[in-house]
């Protein structure tokens, strides 16, 4: 029999977060700090509009690019918090994730050969979308010396003939970095020098904790070529509604509609229904839980310091990212050590490019009662391989 696998998808590597949560599904007093995933409950008023759409049987599909209400609804926050105007008929589709935003958006730019630049350490999905979509991913290593932003230098050097996307991960999951407008400028700059499209993911733009963030699609020049990535996962704790959105340019959200119509036909209903409701009436639920998110940060970022380990300071998502060089260990090692002496789970810096070796993503989106015992058993591991 012959084999009837892709080379393609067989040459993909599965995702590295998984691994060490099977693990931990089945240890004892396991603690996980490792998934990207909200503690709080959806609020209840996001919650009651989702039952009460199911109540009224509004249970049949939606047009292919989403409800026009919500449309309008994500037209008006963008609005309110970048001062950018998008026609909901035509420059916003509604998505599975946002995950199916980055997949779809890659898919209907992207010409065999083309290459799409990926700055990493980043999410997992990046570089294996830009691989099924036939693009050449050309990576740049991002440094913790640049507190993890990109630098102009860095994506001039990677530019070549063949370059048509720039993804833009920021605020920047694993590493909680951020690019603020001066940084922006400077990206936006080139792109418009070097006529590139962005793919601008900011899924974690809520829950920032240095002024406000700030989207390339806002400055001069940009809105035409961004396709902004934004969904309620992670600002509303959203997570199992799976439903994101993406912004852009009426020719290309044209043709990620198409996509999306014979892959998906559309986003859940429910969930749609409920969005319109976050939209509406969402911004003090999201604001509470960014100031918790906060005070996990600010409690991680000096429990490190007390333990003598190194971490930037992140601004940016619910992620720090600390290093652990000093201990001549790779971040597997490292990981798996801890998981099995101390019961902590935490994600290798590897699982999101090579360039994350040497470092630990760790979610604060726990509990402090769950992080203070989490830090609790990191100190004395690390006391351990100190003494």
């Amino acid at each position: 029999m012959r084999n009837f696998l892709s080379d393609k998808v067989t040459g993909i590597k599965p995702s590295g977060i998984r691994k060490f949560f099977d693990i931990v599904s089945e240890m004892k007093d396991a603690i996980s700090l490792g998934v990207g995933e909200p503690d709080f409950d959806t609020p209840w008023f996001i919650r009651d509009e989702g039952i009460y759409s199911l109540e009224k049987g509004r249970t049949f599909y939606t047009s292919n690019s989403g409800l026009k209400d919500l449309r309008k609804e994500i037209s008006n926050y963008i609005k309110r918090t970048q001062n950018i105007d998008y026609d909901p008929d035509n420059e916003i589709i509604v998505t599975v994730g946002g995950s199916e935003a980055i997949d779809i958006g890659l898919r209907a730019v992207i010409n065999p050969h083309d290459e799409v630049i990926i700055p990493q350490p980043s999410y997992v999905s990046y570089e294996p979308c830009a691989i099924l979509a036939n693009a050449k991913p050309v990576i740049i290593n991002l440094k913790a010396e640049n507190e993890f932003r990109l630098t102009p230098e860095e994506l001039l050097n990677a530019i070549t003939d063949r370059t048509k996307v720039l993804i833009l991960p920021f605020p920047n999951n694993p590493t909680g970095a951020i690019m603020e407008k001066e940084d922006l400028e400077k990206i936006a700059k080139i792109a418009v020098e070097k006529d590139l499209l962005v793919m601008s993911d900011e899924i974690y733009s809520a829950l920032t904790y240095k002024g406000k963030h700030v989207s390339i699609a806002s400055i001069e020049g940009m809105k035409e070529r961004t396709i902004l990535i934004n969904g309620f996962s992670k600002a509303y704790a959203m997570t199992g509604w799976r439903l994101g959105y993406a912004c852009g340019p009426k020719d290309i959200i044209k043709q990620m509609t198409k996509i999306h119509q014979f892959a998906i036909m559309c986003a859940p209903t429910t969930s749609q229904y409920a969005a319109v409701e976050a939209l509406r009436k969402g911004d003090d639920a999201v604001e509470e839980m960014r100031k918790s998110y906060n005070q996990r940060r600010r409690f991680l970022m000096n429990s490190f310091k007390e333990m003598g380990i190194e971490c930037f300071e992140p601004y940016g998502a619910f992620y720090v990212f600390p290093c652990i060089k000093e201990f001549n260990m790779t971040s597997e090692e490292f990981a798996t050590k801890l998981l099995m002496e101390e019961k902590v789970a935490v994600v290798p810096g590897t699982a999101f490019g090579d360039c994350g070796e040497g470092y630990l993503r760790i979610s604060y989106a726990y509990s402090i009662d769950n992080l203070k015992e989490a830090i609790s058993r990191i100190d004395k591991f690390v006391k351990k391989l100190k003494s």
